[in-house]
This record gives structure tokens, C-alpha cells and sequence, in this order.
């Protein structure tokens, strides 16, 4: 057995967990049902039954009596088999439907909708598809619609295309864009989630290296005073009241030394060695120049502006800023020229990095690696810092790091505590919307039932444009008289191709006169609102006509 062949042989061994599944599934499904959708159910119930059954506007011919009762739950007890099984539900009512002449096409239309939306399969929907039109074909050859040959043929598939394949089809494309939106938001929803988790983390590496600055900073100014007092107390001019002062203090500074080692020393661990933080500053930046330098890099560095003293923590932030553009730089766009600026401006110290683009051969050697987790910690201790941090390529196809850092120092606690945004500062979490959605999703199934569309449309367009001329004209029907020869009553008739009416001309007719042989003709003023096609009759015997009348065959 092929493996096509074999998507189409029910798993029999897998039947009773199959069997179980589906139960647990429509049980949940029952119970989520809302005050809303039992409304809308009810809505289209009440619809359907007007549409369909009673006073049956799409109906030929409504119920009238007890079968009213009887079709009202029938088609009710079919819409709502949809909810379980909607290829049975869709198949039993074509078939009921298409060989009834009291009920309308409104509830086929909604159970043909419906089950595009809800097989999932595309193989039960072939199949379901396929089974719809033979039951569909067997129905209309049931039902009595008076007409035959081509135009009955194409007016039978006409009506299976109107409201069978488009809603179908229709629901297709609905359940699949649905569904595309539905994983791609999921996607995205995942993707947001390990992004936020990975700048998280970024982040909280990047405060665990401030953490130590100020470790090693603290840790100093404490050491300098627990000497200081230990130099005091040996001061011989102090008395022993001041001098044991000036041990507590001492004992003072040694402990908070300690307690400041035990709780913030253990972040050295799993960090990798950087240099003192005394090093690292503004002023540093030509030292870190002029190292890139002499490892090969075309780098320049500008300054301007006089230079001002500036806060530790924005200090090290213009140092990291220069630090973190330059590595940067040299991974992503090696062998290209680099320009470092630190520009003191009137209210603001702004720090720049740029390179060009990299050269080719190069830049695919060594075109690898993320640059987005560093810059986000870079990001992390510019805005601790107070100052804003702008990343982005340039319109020549360089790139640019540049932070712009305040003069004086910012209370970091209250930024410290906005975590949830993204680089950009909007908020990651459940509220962002998804970035892109897939604009073709379901397009095969929108294709189709436009091509049915057309091709019904086409073809009551061409039928409509034949010249039928088999017709009588009102003219040719007042222009026979009573007695008058057989002959030349009929050489007036007009000649040539008869309308695809179908069927037999005579049904509707007032029985036609004894002895007498009638010729049917179709008239050519038809009228749209009349129920049915108007029919011409002339009767004739003995060589003479004795009788011309007109009829109403109903449709």
C-alpha cells in the first residue's frame, strides 16, 4: 500500500484513544461555552427557520401544516450536528435539501461554511468535497426541475458552486488564516519571552560588574578610612575617651569593609578579569585608542569641549561606551576605519564610535557572532547612569554606538527598576502586538473559490448572450386567427434555437381540445417576477387552427 493510499485508511487499532480524545475534547469545548455564543446559535437558528422552512423566502415551495414541525427540527437537529460532525452534517443536508422542493439553500450554505472551517484534514475535506457533489448530482436528478441537456447540466453545478464549493472553500480560508495567526503569534509570544529573558540576564550580568566597581570603589574609601583612624588612635595627644571614639570608628570601617566583601564580593565569581576601575574612565578612552592602534586598527580619536570632573558611574559608562564600540567594530567590520569621539557639550558628555563598512573580503571571513547582547548590556550601565544610548547602522553602511550621559550623578534605584522594556523602551510582555503576519495565508483556498465565482458568472453570462430566436413575439401571436390554415400559421413561427428551458412545455396547460393537435412554443416576453416560464399554445384540426392560448408552466 502506498503511502498517499495510506493516508486515507482509518487507524483501527487507535480507534478507542481516538474515540476517548474526541470526547474529552467536545466535553471542554461544552463547557467553555459562553452566554454569547448561545446567542449567536440561536440567532442563526431563528435565520435558518425563516430562511428555509417558515414563511421560507429561499424555499420553492414552504411547508405548510405538521411538516413544518417536522422540517424546522430536521434542519435544526442537522446545524447543530455541524458542531460534531460537520462532513455528515453538510452531506446529509444537500441531499435532503437539493431533493425538497420546500426547504431553501440558506442552511446549506452555513453547514458547507462550516465544514471548510472545521475539517481540518485536507484529505477528509477531498473527500467530503467529492461525496457533496454525488449526493448533489443524485438529488437534482431526483428533484423536478424541468430542465434538461447542457444548460441543465451546467445550471445543476451552478447551484453546487454558489452553495456548496465557495462557502466551503471560503471556510477553508478562514480556518487556515486563523490558524497561521494563531502559531505565528505563538511563535512571536516565544520569541518576546527569550528575548526578554536573555536581556534579563544581560542585564543582571551588567549590574553584577557595577556591583563590583562599587565593591572595589567602596572597598577602598573604607580601607583609607580604617587606616586614617588606626593612624589617629596612635596620635599621643589624644585623650582615652577620643582615642577609644576613634577605635570604634576604625572597628566601624573594618566591618563594614567585611560586610561589604561578603555580600558583594561573591559577584567576582564566574566574571572574567577586567582592569582596576580607576582605569577604567574617560580619561582612559586615549589609552584604549591608542592599544586598538597598535594591534592594527584604523582608529582616531576627537575630543572637544572642556573637559569637566564627572561622576564615577558616568565616567565608566563613557569608558565602556568608546570599549564596547570598539570591540564592536573590529569584530564586525574588521579592517574598516574607526573614529572615536568624546565631545564635552554644554549639558551633556557625548561619546561616539563609528566605523565604515567593512571590507568585503574580511567581512565575509569574519561576518559572525551576535552584537545584540553586548550593546544591551552597554545599554544597561548608560541608562543607570541617566544618559540614553542610541545603536543603529549608518546610511553609508557603517555603524554607530553613541551615548549621550549627563554631567551629574542619577539616583539609579528608581531605573533599576524598569526592567520590562526593550531596547527601544516599549514594553515587552503579552500586550506587544506581532510584528508580521503572513499576508498569503490560505491563498489556494481563496483562488479557488474565486475561480468557481468567475467561472459561474462567465457562464450565466454566456448563456445570456445567445440569440434564441425559437420565440414567439406577441406580434406573431396576435397575428393568428381562429379558422385560419394550418400552413400558414405555422410558417410564422419563427425558427431556429429554443431557450434551454427543458422539459415538457405542455406541464401546467389547460387540456387541450378534443381532436386537436397542439404545437408548444416558448413566448418571448418573460417577465422575472412570474413563477415560472410563459408558454404559448396553438391547437389545430382539420388543417385549421381552432385554438391559441397561453400558460404559466411553473418553475
Amino acid at each position: 500500500m502506498t503511502p498517499a493510499v495510506q493516508r486515507f485508511v482509518p487507524d483501527l487499532a487507535g480507534l478507542p484513544a481516538a474515540a476517548a480524545a474526541f470526547f474529552a475534547e467536545h466535553r471542554a469545548r461544552l463547557a467553555a461555552v459562553t452566554p454569547w455564543r448561545v446567542g449567536r446559535e440561536l440567532l442563526a437558528v431563528l435565520v435558518i427557520v425563516l430562511f428555509d422552512v417558515r414563511p421560507g423566502w429561499l424555499a420553492e415551495n414552504p411547508a405548510n401544516g405538521p411538516l413544518v414541525v417536522g422540517l424546522g427540527a430536521l434542519l435544526v437537529g442537522l446545524y447543530l450536528l455541524r458542531l460534531v460532525f460537520p462532513a455528515i452534517a453538510v452531506l446529509a443536508a444537500g441531499y435532503v435539501i437539493m431533493s425538497s422542493e420546500h426547504v431553501g439553500v440558506a442552511l446549506l450554505i452555513a453547514l458547507s461554511y462550516a465544514a471548510g472551517y472545521r475539517i481540518v484534514s485536507w484529505q477528509r475535506a477531498l473527500i467530503t468535497a467529492v461525496l457533496a457533489l454525488a449526493l448533489h448530482m443524485l438529488a437534482w436528478q431526483r428533484a423536478v426541475t424541468g430542465i434538461t441537456g447542457f444548460f441543465g447540466s451546467f445550471l445543476m453545478v451552478a447551484v453546487f458552486g454558489l452553495a456548496v464549493a465557495i462557502p466551503f472553500l471560503v471556510g477553508r480560508y478562514a480556518a487556515q488564516r486563523a490558524t497561521l495567526v494563531a502559531a505565528v503569534q505563538e511563535r512571536e509570544q516565544g520569541m518576546r519571552l527569550e528575548r526578554a529573558m536573555l536581556s534579563r540576564q544581560v542585564r543582571l550580568r551588567e549590574r553584577n560588574r557595577i556591583a563590583r566597581d562599587m565593591h572595589d570603589s567602596l572597598g577602598h574609601r573604607l580601607s583609607l578610612i580604617s587606616v586614617h583612624a588606626g593612624a589617629l588612635a596612635l596620635d599621643p595627644e589624644l585623650d582615652d575617651k577620643h582615642r577609644e571614639a576613634v577605635q570604634v570608628l576604625r572597628g566601624a570601617a573594618l566591618t563594614a569593609m567585611d560586610e561589604l566583601r561578603g555580600v558583594l564580593g561573591v559577584l567576582r565569581r564566574d566574571e572574567e578579569p577586567e582592569d582596576e576601575p580607576a582605569r577604567r574612565t574617560v580619561e582612559a578612552v586615549e589609552d584604549l585608542v591608542e592599544g586598538a592602534r597598535t594591534a592594527g586598527v584604523g582608529v582616531s580619536l576627537v575630543r572637544g569641549g572642556q573637559p569637566r570632573v564627572l561622576p564615577v558611574r558616568v565616567s565608566h559608562a563613557a569608558y565602556r561606551v568608546a570599549q564596547e564600540g570598539l570591540t564592536n567594530a573590529t569584530k564586525h567590520a574588521p579592517g574598516a576605519s574607526v573614529r572615536v569621539s568624546v565631545k564635552y557639550e554644554p549639558d551633556a558628555l557625548v561619546v561616539e564610535v563609528r566605523n565604515n563598512p567593512a571590507h568585503a573580503a574580511a567581512g565575509r571571513a569574519r561576518q559572525t557572532g551576535d552584537p545584540g547582547v553586548g550593546l544591551i548590556g552597554l545599554g544597561e550601565r548608560v541608562r543607570l547612569a541617566g544618559g540614553m544610548l542610541h545603536v543603529g547602522a549608518l546610511p553609508s553602511g557603517g555603524f554607530r554606538v553613541a551615548a549621550v550621559l549627563p554631567y551629574e550623578d542619577t539616583d539609579a534605584t528608581a531605573l533599576a527598576d524598569a526592567d520590562d522594556v526593550d531596547d527601544a523602551g516599549r514594553p515587552l510582555g503579552d500586550g506587544a502586538k506581532p510584528t508580521s503576519i503572513r499576508k498569503w495565508a490560505g491563498v489556494g483556498s481563496i483562488a479557488a473559490a474565486g475561480s468557481v465565482m468567475l467561472a459561474v458568472v462567465g457562464g450565466f453570462t454566456w448563456v445570456g448572450t445567445q440569440n434564441y430566436t425559437a420565440v414567439v413575439t406577441p406580434e406573431v401571436f396576435d397575428s393568428a386567427r381562429i379558422g385560419e390554415d394550418e400552413s400558414a400559421v405555422l410558417a410564422r413561427l419563427p425558427a431556429g434555437e429554443e431557450p434551454p428551458l427543458g422539459g415538457d412545455l405542455s406541464l401546467d396547460a389547460a387540456p387541450e381540445p378534443e381532436g386537436a393537435r397542439c404545437v408548444y412554443r416558448v413566448a418571448d416576453d418573460q417577465a422575472y417576477t412570474t413563477p415560472g416560464d410563459k408558454i404559448v399554445r396553438f391547437c389545430f384540426a382539420n388543417g385549421e387552427l381552432v385554438e391559441k392560448n397561453t400558460h404559466l408552466r411553473k418553475a
